[in-house]
This record gives structure tokens, C-alpha cells and sequence, in this order.
């Protein structure tokens, strides 16, 4: 029956309320209708390779920040991720709560080991901000994994459009420490996740969730064809034309809950129409962005330890005390990187471009560029002089892979990426400088093996396996211009 054949006023023998249900009746079918022809769509052609625009013609598909503002809540906003983003969102004209359980700090105290530079409270934060901005950030303590009800009163009563989740604990080697960090990566993980979800269907408010994801759920083998943004189209027996999820081949605990986390939003997006964003993103670089510079008091973590610190932060940090890079195995690991400054765009973007409603699950791959490890030190040690050490891989994963990543739905919302360069390294690189009298230098090294089979082989053949000496190279040899010229590594579609 058509829409406008359900507008008609109702026949005399109707009354009002079996002619609202009727109105339901309709919408609800039209709804279903519509997701079940979105499901069921014929494999996409093979598309020649999209020309790049040069970054000034590039413009945000929908431009709406000007039009509205929202109201944002940041789970995890304390964190690394999570505290520029809510300073970058809050810097746009967003109002925005940061709503955190200061969980990351208490791992601090628990592994020895905080973030090289000295962050302030979150308190402390959110006033520096509004001394250096002019503008609010309000900061919410609550558990979202263990205060569900709390979390839900809280929904109710701000009435946010936007809730952005980075509440979970983020990294895969602390999630692969110890049975109690597996069981708490876990627990910690999905019950937050599904009290967020739970509670959002409970408060019968539309408010859009956008989630941080990894590219980890793919898998660190080699992806044998570049990776799409979450679904391919396929043929199931009989012909039939089919959009799917890309299979999952989590490499770590950590990863596994990202994994179930993905089947817990189709679950809700199918079920009770909420409307949700889930973001892979490559490893983080970097550490200020525009926002966090502006005061002392601002200034975002930066993890160097074995557990928490990504690799080409690590780097950095070990050339500025003149510590040899640690590179896993061979190196040969290919790795999705982003600037956390452009983590902080990317989010921003999927706030202003939410999907619409009874939309499925928008993905994106919320990554700049792809580069082999030992590339990266090989970057980081032509400039420093700063010699490679070769360790026994403590992670179960191919000791060489190739990577190829599509990130065009970002690219076409205008995002035009920061990708590795010199003056940026120099900027982490200051920093590492500037505090290294806080690094606590046993834990450089990493300690938490993927399996007792790792443990028994780093135990019988010694953690260090080889070094080696990189000559610094003049510009011209710098490994920066061959990779401008080459790009052999770097596979990311329109980059």
C-alpha cells in the first residue's frame, strides 16, 4: 500500500487509534522493504583506479558543521585517541561531555610505567581549555562497562545526537599479557559496548554512535586484494547475490572484541534501527594536534612501553635516548598508519555525515597510508643514526605481509591525510627529548607473548636475534624521497 494512500484521512468507521496503528503498520513495511533491497544487490563492477583531486578542490561530500551543531558525548575521552578528538570536536563549535572511568591511568599504575609526557587531570584539562578556548568541556566519571544504569539516566537526561565510543581498552599486547588482562579486555570491552547499545534502544532517543574500530579485524596475513570498507558482494549457492561483512581474522584478544563488537552493532542496527558508524583505524602517529599545543596543560599521552606505545612512536622515542629501534621479526609486518590529528578529522566527518535511518552499519577505513615496519625504522634510523635491533617476534602473526587498503569513502567526505614526513617526526621527536628523564627504560622491551609457544622460543633463543647499522643519509638518500618516488609500499586506494 503507498504512503499517500496512508495519509488519507481514516474511513468514519476508523478510530483514531487503529488508524495510528495502521499508520505504523505501514511505516514499519516500508522500512523492511527497503533493507531487505539494500541487502540483496548485485556484485559492484570492477572500477578503473579514481584519479586524485588536488586537496584544495576536494570538498566534504555533506557540509553540515556550519548548519548544526551537535551535542557529542566522547566515551574514553581522557585517552590518547580520545582527548584530541573531544578538543578538535569542542574547537568546531560542538558541545561536547567527556565521559571516561580513568580505567588507562590505573593500568599506568599497574605496569610501572605512565605516559612519557606529564598529562594533566582530567579536571585540570577540561579548565586549561576553557582558559585557552573560551569553550565548555564537561567531564563525567562512569563505568560504562559496570554503571549501566548510570550510563543510561545519563543518556536520558543530556539527550545527546552523537555518542562516540573509545571506551575500551585499546591495545592488543597488554590484551594478550596475562590470563587476567585477556579476561578484563573482555569483559571490559563487550559489556560496554552492549550497555551503550542497550541503553541507547532503552532511551528511545535517535542518537547515532560512532565506534572506534581497528584494521586489525582483518588480520595481519596478507590480504591477497585490496580490502573494502566493511562489506563485499558475493555469490551464495544458487546464484544468489549477496552484500556481506568482510570475514574477521582478529590476531589478539583485543582484536576479537572489535570483531564482536561489529556483530553486536548488525545485531542492534538490524533489529531496533539504531543508527551506527564503525570506524577501522590504522596505527596511531603522532602526539599534539592544532588543539592540544595551545597549552601545557593540554598536552596529550604519548605510551612508549612495550605494551601500549605504537611502533613508529616507539621508534621515535628510542632514537631520542639513543635506545636501538626495537622491529619485531623481520620487520616485514605491513602496517595501516593515521596522524592522531586526522583521527580527530576522521571523526568528525562520520559525526557530519551520519548514515540515514534504517541504513546499515556504515564502515570506513579511517587510514592515511600502508608501510612495512622495518621501513619505518629504516626512516627513523637514516635520520638519527640510531642502530636497528632485530627481536624475537612476541606476537603470533606472518612474519611478512602485503596490506591494501581502500579509505575512498574518507577520501571523498574531503579528508586529505597527513602521511610520514620528516618535519612531523621532528615535532614527536622534541617531545621525546623534552621528557625523556620520565622514560622508564626496562620497559621498552616487550613482555607480553602471544602464546606459550612464544615464550618457550623467546626463552631458548634470547629476546634480540640481530642488529643492525643504518648510515645517516643525506636529503637526497633519504628514504622519504624514495618513497615519494617509489610508493612500492604504500597501497591505499586514491593515495
Amino acid at each position: 500500500q503507498s504512503l499517500s494512500s496512508a495519509r488519507e484521512p481514516p474511513h468514519p468507521s476508523c478510530t483514531p487509534s487503529a488508524f495510528r496503528a495502521r499508520m505504523r503498520t505501514v511505516a514499519a513495511l516500508l522500512v523492511a522493504s527497503a533493507t531487505a533491497a539494500s541487502a540483496f544487490t548485485a556484485p559492484r563492477l570492477a572500477r578503473a583506479p579514481r584519479a586524485v583531486r588536488p586537496a584544495a578542490a576536494r570538498q566534504p561530500a555533506v557540509i553540515m558543521a556550519a548548519e548544526k551543531k551537535k551535542k557529542v558525548v566522547v566515551l574514553g575521552g581522557d585517552g590518547f585517541c580520545g582527548w584530541p578528538t573531544t578538543l578538535h570536536l569542542s574547537d568546531a563549535g560542538h558541545e561536547v561531555i567527556m565521559v571516561d572511568n580513568l580505567s588507562r591511568r590505573n593500568i599506568d599504575i599497574e605496569l610501572g610505567c605512565s605516559s612519557l609526557t606529564p598529562i594533566e587531570s582530567p579536571e585540570v584539562r577540561c579548565k586549561a581549555w576553557k582558559e585557552v578556548s573560551g569553550k565548555d568541556v564537561r567531564f563525567v566519571n562512569i563505568d560504562v562497562a559496570q554503571e549501566y544504569h548510570v550510563m543510561l539516566k545519563f543518556l536520558e537526561d543530556e539527550k545527546p545526537d552523537v555518542v562516540i565510543h573509545f571506551g575500551e581498552q585499546r591495545a592488543a599486547p597488554y590484551s594478550m599479557r596475562n590470563d587476567k588482562a585477556k579476561r578484563y579486555t573482555i569483559d571490559n570491552n563487550l559489556s560496554g559496548t552492549h550497555n551503550l547499545l542497550c541503553a541507547i534502544v532503552e532511551s528511545g532517543l535517535d542518537i547515532h554512535m560512532v565506534h572506534l574500530g581497528t584494521m586489525g579485524v582483518y588480520g595481519y596475513g596478507t590480504s591477497g586484494g585490496e580490502i573494502p570498507e566493511g562489506y563485499i558482494d558475493v555469490i551464495l549457492p544458487g546464484g544468489r547475490p549477496s552484500k556481506i561483512l568482510h570475514p574477521a581474522y582478529p590476531g589478539s584478544i583485543y582484536h576479537a572484541t572489535k570483531v564482536l563488537d561489529a556483530t553486536l552493532f548488525q545485531f542492534y542496527n538490524k533489529n531496533d534501527g539504531l543508527r551506527i558508524t564503525d570506524l577501522h583505524q590504522g596505527i596511531v602517529w603522532g602526539t599534539n594536534t592544532p588543539q592540544t599545543v595551545q597549552d601545557e596543560r593540554l598536552i596529550n599521552r604519548f605510551d612508549y612501553d612495550g605494551d601500549y606505545g605504537t611502533v613508529l612512536n616507539r621508534f621515535l622515542m628510542q632514537s631520542a635516548l639513543g635506545i636501538p629501534l626495537t622491529v619485531y621479526g623481520t620487520g616485514g609486518q605491513t602496517r595501516a598508519l593515521i596522524h592522531i590529528t586526522d583521527t580527530a578529522k576522521c571523526i568528525e566527518l562520520a559525526i557530519e555525515n551520519p548514515p540515514e535511518v534504517g541504513a546499515p552499519v556504515e564502515i570506513l577505513n579511517q587510514v592515511a597510508e600502508t608501510r612495512r615496519v622495518r621501513d619505518i625504522a629504516q626512516m627513523v634510523a637514516s635520520k638519527t643514526g640510531t642502530p636497528l635491533s632485530y627481536v624475537n617476534n612476541p606476537r603470533n602473526e606472518a612474519s611478512e605481509n602485503e596490506l591494501d587498503v581502500s579509505n575512498e569513502k574518507f577520501r571523498n567526505l574531503g579528508l586529505d591525510p597527513i602521511t610520514l614526513d620528516e618535519r612531523l617526526f621532528d615535532e614527536v621527536t622534541s617531545i621525546c627529548e623534552k621528557y625523556k628523564d620520565r622514560c622508564v627504560l626496562d620497559k621498552v622491551m616487550p613482555t607480553s607473548y602471544w602464546n606459550k609457544k612464544r615464550t618457550e622460543d623467546i626463552e631458548t633463543k634470547g629476546a634480540v636475534l640481530s642488529t643492525e647499522e643504518v648510515i645517516v643519509g643525506t636529503e637526497a638518500d633519504s628514504p622519504f624521497q624514495q618513497a615519494a618516488i617509489t610508493k612500492e609500499d604504500v597501497k591505499v586506494s586514491g593515495a
